[in-house]
């Protein structure tokens, strides 16, 4: 296998695929129906890309790997298998890009991307260099994905169309269940049972690490025995294997410690940590990291300046407009709970400001399906501005979500389905010392340019 062809390159999971072959020396082509910085980057890189559909270079390769999005009469897919050419999704692909490696694979239906680049950022400041895929950008490394030297490699493992189904790691993660995707997985229980199947890939003596606070990792756990692999907690419950005591904000950052408590064993003192980052779920996620760190054989505190010092990843709380006491932050939370935790985490870190949440809506399946916590989530916002759906790999249909912000209580919410209509809005009624924070798995870059554009604009500048 030396040529392979990519369908969907400029996605985020498939374009760090075709990074880390690229960097491994394989000849990549790829195809997308859309532009994007991501199609741009690998194409950089030197994939040879086409935009739309070309069969003839799909039929070149050896294997093609396909992106969840792409259907069975997709016109490269059909001309790949008239050819005899094996067609995979990235569940299947797997195995062949992580072979030789000690996989970390990090899932959970919040927070395993942030997980996911401490996880890296911690190894690289360490002088470790590994091999990494994730969904989006670490702001320090400035990318999601990169083929190390380095015995390990750290994946974020997303549940969606069972992709993770198709890892087998060495130190498998779970930061918490909730149930999502109602388009691939009909019920809870069948989410529940898919999280389950990836707990029991973990390697025989491999560790498993699962956060003890969680309700739904609660219930997983319920009557579970690992025979094979060693099983960890981690959190603020104090019968966790790694236990997180005295958090504290400051206004800036947090400070905590982490206690390891294994059986048998007396408690030690992991070490002080400090983290620049708001809202207490990523306390949690910094603990699954520094508990990884310890896993791998590695003394946590070394890592604590590392910790210190990250900033995060691309559109997860990331500031991209700081200007005249306006700041308008980018965050892909499009789960209520993935909102509320965002929103609660912006109190704490501008407890002063007015707080703007512009949500898009992701996908109608989800949307329909938890309207009412969504309405609930969004509350916590002083002003919300709801847009028209991103249906992604959906079809559109009637449904739109006018009736959620008819639903959230005090007149605060409207429903604003324009993109510039939007932004008109917004910048109409700011008070000058306002966080925007704009929550999106889809066009969420496109609607914050258009706000920084108004906002910087001139004319906006002589109204002031």
């Amino acid at each position: 296998m030396h040529h392979i062809h990519l369908i969907g390159i400029g996605g985020t999971g498939i374009s760090a695929i075709a990074v880390v072959l690229l960097e491994q020396g394989y000849q990549v082509t790829g195809s997308d129906i859309a532009d994007s910085t991501y199609f741009r980057e690998v194409t950089r890189r030197g994939a040879k890309t086409v935009l739309g559909h070309d069969p003839s270079l799909a039929t070149q390769a050896d294997v093609i790997v396909r992106s969840s999005a792409i259907k069975d009469d997709d016109p490269e897919v059909q001309a790949a298998q008239a050819a005899g050419i094996p067609v995979l999704k990235r569940t299947d692909f797997l195995p062949q890009l992580t072979a030789g490696k000690r996989t970390i694979a990090i899932a959970g239906s919040h927070g395993k991307t942030t997980t996911t680049a401490m996880i890296v950022c911690l190894l690289h400041n360490l002088a470790f260099d590994p091999s990494f895929i994730l969904g989006a950008e670490i702001i320090d490394l400035h990318a999601n994905a990169r083929a190390g030297s380095s015995p390990y490699f750290i994946i974020e493992a997303d549940e969606y169309d069972n992709m993770f189904l198709g890892l087998n790691p060495t130190v498998s993660v779970i930061t918490n269940i909730e149930y999502d995707h109602p388009d691939c997985f009909p019920t809870p229980e069948s989410y529940l049972e898919a999280f389950h199947q990836f707990l029991l890939r973990t390697q025989p003596t491999g560790t498993a690490l699962l956060c003890a606070d969680d309700p739904g990792v609660q219930k997983l756990l319920q009557g579970f025995e690992a025979k094979d692999f060693v099983l960890r907690t981690y959190g603020f419950a104090e019968k966790s294997h790694y236990h997180i005591a005295s958090a504290d904000w400051n206004g800036e950052e947090y400070s905590f410690t982490l206690t390891r408590q294994l059986p048998g064993e007396e408690p030690h003192n992991l070490g002080s940590f400090r983290l620049p980052m708001p809202g207490k779920h990523n306390v949690s996620n910094a603990a699954a990291a520094l508990a990884v760190i310890d896993i791998l054989g590695i003394p946590p505190k070394d890592a604590a300046e590392a910790l210190a010092g990250f900033h995060g990843s691309e559109r997860r709380m990331e500031v991209v407009l700081e200007q005249n006491g306006i700041v308008i932050i980018n965050d892909y939370g499009h789960h209520p709970t993935q909102i509320a935790a965002t929103l609660a985490a912006l109190r704490q870190r501008y407890p002063q400001k007015k707080l703007w949440a512009i949500w898009e809506p992701h996908t109608y399946s989800r949307t329909e399906m938890l309207q009412d916590a969504y309405a609930r989530s969004l509350q916590a916002a002083d002003e919300v501005v709801i847009t028209r759906i991103y249906a992604a790999r959906e079809a559109e249909h009637n449904f739109d979500p006018s009736q959620i912000a008819a639903h959230i209580p005090g007149g605060k919410a409207r429903y604003l389905p324009d993109f510039d209509t939007l932004a008109d809005y917004v910048c109409k009624n700011l008070s000058g010392d306002d966080v925007i924070v704009v929550l999106s798995a889809g066009k969420g870059p496109q609607i914050s340019a258009l706000l920084q554009a108004h906002i910087s604009s001139p004319k906006k500048e002589a109204q002031a």
